[in-house]
């Protein structure tokens, strides 16, 4: 690459960048709107005391801080430096948002406690309850990994059934249709029939929020398959079980994915339902339990945790499916 063009690109990244001169200027005004928030936290005093408002303000105070070196570091990260500047105007926004939250809740009272709680009362429902939390997510991401696996793969193999087989299809899709919009919590009364405990009901009702959506798109992208597939397959000689393992299953992937996806989050809507269903721990039992006591900057404090676990398995699902799905770019 010719001089000339490295410095239209730098020239461009500075430009989008928001840069004057040596300071990117997104990243100094974060700083600023994080450093606001750690001297509100800690010169103003709480209407009601909430805990950990010291260590709220130096959490916030190192991230300024951080910023600002981000400030004059950025266009020495080549690659990372342009991931951090994509994201600066959230870093801005959080700021704000912190600021915000510190001044309407804490400090002036009109989010009142205990339906809304301050940043800082969040981070001292983690710093008190660290422990129970930590044994919270360990029970409910076991249940709620034997019921999505479990789900998902028997929802794999009906919904190929679906697509493949005609016969299976003419019985089979009409119950799917049936159950499919049912809410999984609708069946807990059923559950309790049939199944030993709660523990294993619960399960189930995960189990089948998650597969219901596989099977269906599984069955829709078989049955999508191109026939033209089908011909230069037996052509070759293929027999049906090459058919369905390798034309119908591989060509359908996207359509699975995207029933993963949507199991993923029904799965982890019904999970709160489901541990409530006589769990001794668990992220769902925990909020039932602070719910009753109304202890609901627990609650909130447990939903943030919920939603970064399932924002983390929705990233994963998403690399996996760039990962299987790297053959088939150009094709679709």
């Amino acid at each position: 690459m010719s001089n000339a063009t490295q410095s239209i690109e730098a020239g461009g990244f500075a430009a989008n960048a928001g840069w004057s001169g040596q300071l990117w200027l997104p990243g100094l005004i974060a700083a600023a709107s994080w450093a606001a928030t750690a001297v509100v936290t800690v010169a103003l005093p709480d209407v009601v005391p909430w805990g950990s408002a010291g260590l709220f303000a130096i959490l916030t105070g190192a991230g300024a801080a951080a910023l600002v070196v981000l400030a004059l570091a950025v266009p020495r990260l080549g690659a990372a430096g342009r991931t951090i500047v994509h994201y600066g105007p959230w870093f801005i926004a959080v700021g704000v948002w912190f600021f915000l939250w510190e001044l309407t809740t804490a400090k002036f009272g009109w989010l009142p406690k205990p339906f809304f709680s301050p940043p800082h009362g969040l981070l001292a429902v983690y710093v008190a309850e660290w422990e129970r939390l930590l044994i919270c997510i360990g029970y409910s991401l076991r249940l709620w990994g034997l019921g999505f696996f479990s789900g998902i793969a028997v929802g794999f193999v009906v919904g190929v059934a679906l697509g493949w087989s005609k016969g299976f299809s003419y019985w089979g899709m009409p119950i799917l249709k049936l159950i499919g919009p049912v809410p999984a919590t609708a069946w807990i009364p059923v559950t309790f029939y049939f199944f030993p405990t709660t523990f294993h009901a619960s399960i189930f009702i995960v189990a089948l929020s998650a597969g219901i959506p596989v099977a269906i798109l599984t069955a829709s992208g078989v049955a999508a398959v191109n026939r033209s597939y089908y011909d230069v397959a037996r052509t070759l000689g293929a027999d049906s079980r090459f058919l369905v393992l390798k034309v119908a299953v591989p060509a359908s992937l996207p359509h699975v994915f995207v029933g993963l996806f949507m199991g993923l989050y029904y799965s982890f809507a019904v999970l709160v339902v489901a541990e409530m269903l006589g769990a001794k721990y668990g992220l769902g039992w925990y909020i039932q339990f602070q719910t009753a006591y109304s202890g609901y900057a627990n609650v909130y404090a447990t939903l943030i945790i919920m939603a970064l676990i399932c924002a983390g398995l929705v990233k994963l699902l998403f690399v996996g499916r760039d990962r299987l799905l790297a053959w088939q770019k150009g094709i679709l």
